[in-house]
């Protein structure tokens, strides 16, 4: 019994990872998608059916990679956070869960501006009003779908609830607790008035642990469901953000965390809260420790976007493409061989390899990531994507490395606000899916122009695995399980020509955003 196990669900997917309990060397990892809903622009919802079938899958693949699931010490869980998973009195899913990529609840968040309620929020919760939080989005559902709530008896959220089918405790965690809106932050517990705000009545509400305490053992019945053993204990968990934090190693004040994920985040760490309007506020897993976040929408999102339209997955490995400058990029390829290298690829490669044949600036093709409105800095759900900068002489290559570009340059828009708020920044880890991209990787390095570390494997599943332990009583405590497990896969140095060429496009990239927002503003049909 000498694995503990980190599951993640992501926005766009379940991922599990397996360590040894002795060093935290990697044992397996698995993953699988699930779908999001949009019906209509702007909505974004998901079945929490598809999230248990995705767990039992990954462990399937997990199992088949070799990894003995008898063998699991203890498990902890993660999940994306806002995401509430509305319940009847048979403790079954009453809709689909709205995400926190959803926008509809734009009037629900000016009416609390206007009643003056966002003041309240702010001063106790930390945060201002926006379609992200639970609150709004409950709000939306008490106007629209009334009977929706009528029926809701109990209130979980995307980790409890798969972790209440493993264990059949209801439970959730003070960190993610504080992503509602209804959690005061001072008091440490959730806020009745703000409860019965979003319609929610007495009583609904789960109890509240921390993220290492025990929150059940797996039960016979999961356990012939998922191959775990029965009577595994699992931790609590949290968020995602907060477990990729700390197991990225973010465990310092002054500690940044740039995420690549299905959204993008740029986290820093503190030694006690920094509310701001145009910023999110939590606190850490590492008890009296903060972090404040400036996130945007959409970032590995907008690459699996351009995968899914754009690109057919194939399985081969893509021979490495050397010579390339930051610069000018590498020697041009033959259409013939160039499209060879291509079609032998997996999607992912194929994107690297064509983003790789384009030079720093994408030869003018300029993206902004905005395919769900936009979060930090600028808050504004009516906000789209656009490419611009496109002439008769741009590639394919151009497109991918364009996109790049305009995630890695969102992120430094995001960095803005924590700069004017005068955060001290010692280290820059790098994590996420994107990260795992040598090309992408750069590009960040270079946009910050700052050295930047990519942990291994530091991601969300690695955390939560870490939480597993140091709640079996494996590690003495969250900063001596990082200690011991943690590793620097590469530091990344930005090249200086290149840092000084995304300096002034970044200013190009700023002024498009100034010149488009307010044309989106107009609602032309």
């Amino acid at each position: 019994m000498n694995l503990l196990l980190g599951v993640d669900f992501g926005t766009g997917g379940c991922k599990v990872t397996a360590i040894r309990a002795e060093d935290g060397a990697l044992a397996g990892e698995a993953s699988v998608e699930y779908a999001t809903h949009h019906e209509h622009p702007g909505w974004s919802e998901q079945d929490p059916a598809d999230w248990w079938k995705a767990l039992r899958a990954t462990l399937a693949k997990l199992a088949a990679k070799g990894v003995d699931l008898s063998r699991v010490a203890a498990l902890s869980l993660d999940g994306s956070t806002h995401n509430a998973v509305l319940l009847d009195a048979d403790w079954k899913p009453v809709r689909r869960t709205i995400m926190w990529t959803d926008q509809r609840s734009t009037a629900e968040c000016e009416a609390l501006r206007r009643s003056g309620a966002a003041e309240r929020i702010f001063a106790r919760c930390y945060q201002m009003p926006a379609p992200t939080w639970t609150l709004p989005q409950l709000m939306w559902l008490k106007v629209h779908e009334p009977e929706v709530l009528a029926r809701t008896e109990h209130v979980l959220f995307v980790k409890d609830y798969v972790r209440f089918l493993l264990t059949g405790e209801a439970a959730t965690d003070r960190i993610e607790a504080q992503g509602t809106l209804f959690f005061d932050m001072a008091r440490q517990d959730w806020d009745p008035e703000f409860a019965e705000l979003a319609g929610l009545r007495p009583g609904r509400l789960p109890r509240l642990l921390e993220p290492t305490d025990l929150a059940g053992r797996v039960t016979a019945e999961a356990a012939a469901a998922t191959g775990l053993p029965a009577g595994t204990p699992v931790a609590c968990g949290t968020s995602d953000s907060a477990v990729e934090d700390y197991g990225a190693g973010a465990v310092e004040p002054g500690d940044l965390i740039l995420k690549l994920a299905t959204a993008g985040n740029v986290n820093s760490m503190t030694a006690e809260p920094h509310p701001h309007p145009k910023t999110l506020t939590y606190g850490h897993v590492v008890p009296g420790m903060w972090y404040s976040v400036s996130a945007t929408n959409a970032a590995a999102l907008c690459m699996r976007w351009l995968r899914d339209t754009f690109f057919e997955a194939k399985s081969a490995a893509l021979p490495p493409v050397s010579g390339a400058s930051p610069l000018s990029g590498p020697p041009a390829l033959s259409p013939l061989s160039r499209e060879a290298a291509l079609n032998a690829a997996g999607a992912y490669a194929r994107i690297d390899a064509e983003a790789a044949m384009s030079p720093v600036g994408a030869n003018g093709v300029m993206f902004h990531p905005y395919l769900q409105g936009e979060r930090c800095p600028y808050w504004d759900a009516g906000l789209r994507a656009s490419f611009t900068g496109v002439s008769i002489a741009s590639t394919r290559g151009d497109f991918c490395r364009a996109l790049m570009e305009g995630v890695a340059f969102s992120l430094r828009d995001c960095y803005r606000t924590l700069e004017e708020m005068d955060l001290p920044v010692k280290r820059l880890f790098l994590i996420g899916g994107g990260a795992r991209s040598p090309i992408w990787s750069e590009i960040v390095a270079n946009v910050f122009d700052r050295p930047v570390a990519v942990p291994e494997p530091g991601d969300a599943s690695f955390g939560a695995a870490l939480l597993a332990g140091v709640g079996a009583g494996v590690f003495p405590g969250v900063r001596e399980a990082v200690a011991r497990c943690l590793r620097i896969g590469r530091t990344i140095a930005p090249d200086p020509a290149a840092a000084a060429a995304y300096a002034t496009l970044f200013a190009r990239y700023r002024a498009i955003h100034d010149a488009l927002a307010p044309v989106y503003k107009r609602n032309l049909p």
